[in-house]
């Protein structure tokens, strides 16, 4: 350090008049950062000489850069003197205390000292002596995250922050830094969820800490108690309800359910209506001067109470009191009478003449009647229950360029039906199936027993129903939106023949595959009925031979009350299976989906055979989920089993979606014609056992069915013919419009209403038949179907249905079986279980996605976002709209590209890439 001149250096010089230096700028102590040296400054005035001495030696004078000027105000001389110390220097010095440097100044009158500068090298480790540890607080509890910089020279200094963002302490007042490094946060808000780093730096470098995430989470609470609801009953005993949901809060980022029962239910007695009834008539008063006495009664026995209905008719009656005898102007009787006596004989003749006219007319209209009693026409109310057979695989192929909705079969099938009747038979035609005796005219509601059995079903001994084996026909199925369920598209009004082996046959309501690891979907084709197994929700290196299947027969769910089934029983199986993650149960229904009209149940039937509730639609539960779609129920369940959905109408407005088809077809008398009109429910299953039956007898549909809005007032249904050509057709009197009570149509667990009309037509010659069938609820609906068809079969054109590509892949299994690409999906989890500031992502997530009520239960499941998905995989299995999810994302302004734009190639999707060829 430049020692070898000390000797030369004394410590002071001989005194001089003058003053001692004083010290303009003295040396600060300075860091040396890697290699790079340090300047230290000394300036004084007056100063002779200015010299450095570094840890009690001087440096030596060749090492010092000097600078000399005359001060203008005292004309004294300054002198400023600098020198380099490297790191070398440093490291080498090993005394007491840091290497420091001092300067001394001279001038005539003596020496002055500066203040001794240390150097020291600067330097900051690596590692944090203790970082900050995530935390779950509830929210308005104290949070503390501990933060120990590393060690270095100089000391770091120490700054927050949040997601990347610094934290100033300055602008919150909530947040203090200022204790030690450490973060604390007084009283937790939602908004101070989020991933928080220590940052330490000094003038070497700047050190990250490991982050920690902190979740603010909030305990469910519940909202106030709702009004009482009214009385359920319309009459006698009923029940009342009220309900509160877990919103107040809503539990968010992992917090607690609400404890308790979220519906109250109490028991309330309605009034009964009574309505009012006639007492007995009074004595007959005594006879006026009019010639006439009176008798009264009053509407008391009983009155009419609780709204019931007033008596009908009058309540006096009046009748002369004297047998012809009364006196008139003090005449008796018989002589005023003998005055008009030529007025009365002209009446009596003309009368007689119009009698005579009468007796006529109604003799020809009663010889009518009898010869066309002798045809054998009529109607009848019949119930399809009656009508079971075997059914038929089908394959479609296009019949008319350029119009993919025209479909029509590549194979009719070839069914030996054998067939019981109770009535006269007619052996004409095998094909027919119905006829008609003279007292069903008079009665359009008994019961004709019909039997069909199909000779295929009775070979194989199955007399319920048969396994689906997976064979697929190859075919062009056009795409129908989720609304369409067999919904007929082909608007012309021109002449249609139903292609009935076009749906599927009954020995496909079962369908069975084998599902691993990869999960994937099991459909009953053409019933609206799947079930999607998750990827995940079967453990690794294990199958399960799972079912889906739809009971034909009679449900065994008995509705109570006013309750109604509103879509196929469905079982899933085995039921002793189950799985960690959810899976997915869609089930289609009838009911006009509103909450103010309908409270929806699902229930489970039980190894005993009972049935049990499950759950309400409405309700919050973490037990399962259901969302309620316009046409289907999706249902996230945990374990297999027997469901079926319940309806209870709370309203008059309730309603109960009915689909109305009419088909037709040749009795075994050549000119007589049957129409059969149809009112199931609007549901994929009972459309399909409809049009199996009717392909049994022959049947062709013959205008698209429309759907009737059918309310729960108790008003009845009427079907009617109309516009029948009146010189080519004729039907039986009185028997063009029939009633069907209401219980039969809402309440009913039987198969399908229909009603049988037989038209006649006067000629072979007549091959062309237009009429129109009115269907309407009294004081309700109505819907009017145009028949314009030809009653030859090689005349007719095919009306084609609408048919899900799952008729060719009932099973499909791993990744071929989800609209969503596997890598895509868990890129969306990733992204949206992760915590941010706005709380768990999933929730916007799931509004986005129209699912607004009940996220408690996504809240308890391990991936929220992967349930999500799963419910939109089962509600969009048919369009695959990957557009409408990508846009979804985008709003939340977590992605920037549409999923739709992603492709694997590794994986192979013949239904996605079809899908995205037609614009889904």
């Amino acid at each position: 350090s430049g020692n070898d001149n000390s000797e030369a250096l004394p410590e002071s010089i001989p005194s001089a008049p003058g003053t001692l230096p004083n010290f303009m700028e003295e040396p600060d102590d300075a860091y040396i950062i890697k290699s790079n040296p340090i300047v230290l400054r000394c300036k004084a005035m007056p100063a002779m000489q200015i010299f450095f001495k570094c840890n009690g030696e001087w440096v030596h004078q060749n090492e010092h850069v000097s600078e000399e000027s005359m001060d203008e105000t005292t004309g004294l001389k300054v002198r400023e003197v600098f020198i380099n110390v490297t790191r070398q220097q440093v490291e080498d010095f090993h005394g007491p205390e840091d290497y420091w440097c001092q300067c001394v100044a001279w001038s005539h009158l003596g020496t002055s000292k500066s203040r001794k500068a240390s150097v020291r090298i600067a330097y900051l480790r690596k590692n944090f002596e203790q970082d900050p540890q995530g935390k779950e607080v509830p929210i308005e509890g104290m949070i503390v995250l501990h933060c120990r910089p590393p060690e270095g020279v100089p000391a770091a200094e120490v700054e927050w922050l949040k997601n990347e963002e610094p934290i100033d302490s300055n602008l919150d007042e909530n947040i203090d830094t200022r204790a030690d490094h450490n973060l604390i946060i007084r009283q937790a808000r939602l908004s101070d969820s989020g991933n928080y780093t220590c940052m330490a730096a000094n003038i070497v470098a700047k050190r990250r800490s490991m982050s920690a995430t902190v979740v603010v989470y909030v305990n469910g609470g519940w909202s106030s108690w709702t009004e009482w609801s009214n009385c359920n009953a319309r009459c006698g005993r009923g029940w009342q309800k009220r309900s509160r949901t877990c919103t107040n809060p809503a539990p968010l980022n992992g917090g607690a359910f609400c404890e308790g029962t979220s519906v109250q239910k109490i028991t309330c007695t309605s009034l009964c209506p009574v309505d009012g009834n006639w007492e007995v008539w009074s004595e007959w008063s005594v006879c006026s001067p009019e010639c006439e006495h009176l008798r009264v009664r009053e509407c008391i026995a009983p009155p009419p109470r609780n709204g019931g209905k007033y008596c009908e008719g009058l309540s006096q009656e009046s009748e002369n009191c004297t047998e012809g005898l009364c006196i008139q102007d003090k005449k008796p009787l018989h002589e005023i009478k003998s005055q008009n006596i030529e007025t009365a004989s002209d009446i009596a003749l003309y009368s007689g003449l119009g009698a005579a006219v009468i007796a006529v007319a109604v003799l020809v209209v009663g010889v009518t009647l009898y010869r066309r009693s002798q045809s054998e026409y009529g109607v009848d109310v019949i119930d399809s229950s009656a009508l079971t057979g075997g059914f038929q695989t089908f394959n479609f192929k296009t019949v008319r360029q350029g119009n993919s909705l025209l479909l029509n079969s590549s194979m009719q099938p070839d069914l030996t039906v054998s067939r019981t009747y109770s009535g006269p038979i007619c052996l004409q035609d095998p094909m027919d199936k119905e006829l008609m005796t003279e007292s069903s005219l008079f009665n359009p509601l008994s019961d004709i027993k019909v039997k069909v059995q199909s000779s295929f079903m009775v070979s194989l001994g199955v007399a319920e129903r048969a396994e689906y084996h997976g064979k697929t026909h190859s075919g062009t199925f056009p795409h129908g939106n989720n609304r369409a369920f067999g919904t007929i598209q082909a608007r012309n009004k021109a002449t249609y023949i139903q292609n009935l082996s076009s749906i599927s046959t009954r020995s496909e309501l079962k369908t069975t595959a084998i599902f691993g690891h990869l999960g994937g979907r099991l459909v009953v084709p053409n019933t609206g009925v799947s079930l999607l197994v998750p990827h995940g929700a079967i453990p690794e290196e294990s199958s399960w031979e799972i079912y889906l299947a739809i009971t034909q027969r009679e449900s065994s769910l008995q509705p109570e009350g006013a309750d109604v089934l509103l879509g196929p029983e469905v079982t899933c199986g085995p039921s002793d299976l189950s799985v960690s993650t959810p899976f997915a149960l869609t089930i289609p229904h009838c009911a006009e989906v509103n909450s103010e009209h309908w409270n929806i149940h699902l229930k489970k039937r039980t190894q005993q055979g009972k049935w049990e509730e499950v759950m309400s639609v409405e309700e919050e539960t973490t037990s399962c989920y259901c969302l309620l779609d316009p046409y289907a129920c999706h249902i996230l369940l945990n374990s297999f089993g027997t469901y079926a959905l319940i309806g209870e109408p709370i309203t008059d407005c309730a309603v109960r979606q009915l689909k109305v088809a009419v088909f037709g077809c040749l009795s075994c008398n050549s000119l007589d014609y049957n129409l059969r009109v149809y009112c199931m429910d609007n549901t994929p299953c009972a459309f399909q056992e409809v049009v199996s039956d009717e392909r049994l007898q022959g049947g062709q549909l013959l205008e698209e069915p429309k759907l009737l809005h059918f309310k729960g007032n108790t008003f009845s249904l009427q079907i009617s013919v109309l516009d029948i050509p009146p010189f080519l057709w004729r039907i039986k009197p009185f028997t063009a419009c029939q009633e069907v009570p209401f219980s039969r149509v809402w309440c009913s667990t039987q198969p399908p209403l229909h009603c049988a009309f037989s038209l006649e037509r006067y000629t072979p010659a007549t091959t062309q038949l237009s009429c129109k069938i009115c269907v309407r609820q009294v004081k309700g609906h109505e819907q009017i179907l145009q028949i314009q068809t030809s009653i030859l079969e090689n005349e007719r054109e095919t009306i084609a249905f609408f048919a899900h590509e799952d008729s060719n892949f009932p099973a499909q299994m791993g990744p071929k079986a989800f609209k969503i690409p596997y890598s895509i999906r868990q890129r969306i989890c990733a992204t949206f279980d992760t915590p941010n500031a706005k709380g768990k992502d999933w929730q916007m997530l799931a509004q986005k996605n129209s699912i607004n009520r009940n996220l408690s239960y996504f809240a308890t499941q391990s991936s929220p976002s992967a349930v999500i998905l799963d419910l939109w995989e089962a509600r969009h299995q048919h369009d695959g709209d990957l557009d409408s999810l990508a846009c979804a994302l985008e709003e939340i302004g977590r992605t920037h590209s549409k999923i739709s734009d992603i492709t694997e190639p590794e994986i192979e999707e013949p239904d996605f890439n079809y899908s995205r060829q037609n614009g889904l």
